[in-house]
């Protein structure tokens, strides 16, 4: 095998393109135990992912974690299941057509927009591949993750560079690290909030409940726990929030290590049992519902503060699709292909190729 992949066809005098593509974690293909065994075995492998000895991680993913494991997550991805399949795919495919239509109107230079998943399909190597396939010799990823972890973002980067590596004739590249502290997004998240309080009324405590990561990597300087009580502080100022009307808690804990407290499950329970009657959850950290949101929150968390003696759990959907959203979002795009100036013209292009037919290029 080659140190290069093949590269795609080029045809001398057409216009370079910026491929723009979103990122986000993948979900498996279908909500049955098989499925998901193959998404988690991608998942739980990655190494950025789950920071144990490899060898000792290897026992336990294949002897314990991938024979228990899926049956039970199968099922809880059965009741969160759509017709068009997996919810955050569904999203997230739908951010990207809707960002192909804003960025059309803006974005004036030849362009490409296109999404991948870290796990599962498509793959971050397909599409690549496809965009360049067509063009593109500049590319802005883009993870859908609005907080920086070494578990989400780095490990998008380390794999997309990976396939850039192999490329002969690579594309220039820019990142999206974080936009945590965008205002468009906070504000987005604020006026999400604001909205939902005016069609369902409001609670009497505001839960932001962010993914959980172990704590050890805070230690080891992952700036996401900041980057998440920023985000947090930033949307409550927003609304008017007082700090004792709102908490900030991580959710998802895996495993028996320590991870970034306060654990959501654990505020929801003390709120019941202080007799808050009404709690209204929303999830910053994800642009996309999704499994950790509709079944995590909205159906399990809900049943553990019932049964803790609260009367009412009100989850708040995700950004998913809402307009201000996506202006947010493609003001992002926007500022990071900032220069990128495609400067060839009809003429200079056409120029370009008739030349490098007399040089002996192929038509």
């Amino acid at each position: 095998m080659g140190l290069f992949t093949k590269e795609p066809s080029f045809a001398h005098g057409t216009a370079p393109k910026i491929g723009i593509l979103l990122i986000n974690l993948g979900s498996p293909e279908a909500a049955t135990p098989a499925a998901v065994r193959t998404y988690l075995r991608e998942f739980l492998s990655d190494p950025y992912v789950v920071e144990i000895p490899r060898p000792i991680w290897w026992l336990i993913l294949n002897l314990f974690v991938l024979n228990t494991r899926p049956k039970a997550s199968a099922a809880r991805y059965a009741q969160v299941w759509t017709k068009e399949g997996s919810p955050l795919k569904v999203h997230t495919e739908r951010q990207a057509n809707l960002l192909r239509g804003y960025l059309g109107e803006r974005l004036k230079q030849p362009h490409v927009v296109d999404y991948a998943m870290r796990y599962g399909k498509p793959s971050i190597a397909s599409k690549l591949e496809t965009l360049k396939a067509q063009g593109c010799d500049r590319i802005l990823l883009l993870p859908l993750y609005p907080q920086y972890s070494a578990s989400t973002t780095a490990t998008v980067f380390n794999t997309a560079f990976e396939i850039i590596g192999r490329m002969r004739n690579q594309p220039a590249v820019r990142t999206v690290k974080h936009f945590h502290d965008h205002e468009g997004y906070v504000k987005a998240v604020a006026q999400n909030i604001s909205d939902d309080r005016v069609k369902n009324g409001r609670g009497d405590h505001l839960l932001l409940s962010f993914h959980g990561v172990p704590r050890r990597t805070l230690e080891l300087g992952d700036p996401y726990h900041c980057e998440c009580l920023k985000t947090g502080r930033m949307i409550a100022e927003q609304i008017g929030l007082k700090p004792e009307f709102y908490t900030i808690a991580f959710q998802s804990r895996f495993g028996r290590a320590e991870w970034l407290k306060p654990y959501t499950t654990e505020v929801i329970s003390q709120l019941a049992k202080k007799k808050i009657a009404r709690v209204d959850v929303v999830c910053p950290g994800f642009v996309s519902d999704c499994l950790e949101t509709l079944e995590e929150i909205a159906i399990e968390a809900k049943t553990g503060f019932l049964n803790a003696g609260g009367r009412e759990l009100h989850y708040i959907p995700c950004l998913n699709e809402r307009d201000d959203w996506m202006h947010a979002l493609t003001d992002i795009v926007l500022k990071n292909v900032l220069g990128w100036n495609n400067t060839a013209t009809p003429d200079n292009l056409k120029n370009s190729h008739e030349h490098a037919l007399r040089l002996g290029a192929k038509k």
